[in-house]
């Protein structure tokens, strides 16, 4: 995964730097208000993990975890 940053021009996001290949899935994240953030090594490790587990199918639906907690509440 890599995470780049761009600009919206004349309706298209502009990625500065090198683009990905033709054909790459993106996810686009908004930032509102400039709000920006920064990630130790340690927790950008963590999120890229936790990306990794969705992408293999190992998570559970929201519904799903409201059942659970139901069942313990």
């Amino acid at each position: 995964m890599k995470v780049a940053t761009g600009t919206v021009i004349d309706g298209k996001v502009v990625v500065e730097g090198e683009l990905p290949a033709e054909g790459t899935k993106v996810t686009v994240v908004l930032r509102e208000d400039e709000e920006t953030f920064e990630l130790t090594p340690e927790q950008e490790e963590e999120l890229l993990a936790s990306i990794a587990e969705i992408e293999r199918g190992d998570y559970i639906t929201g519904d799903e975890l409201l059942e659970r907690l139901r069942r313990f509440g």
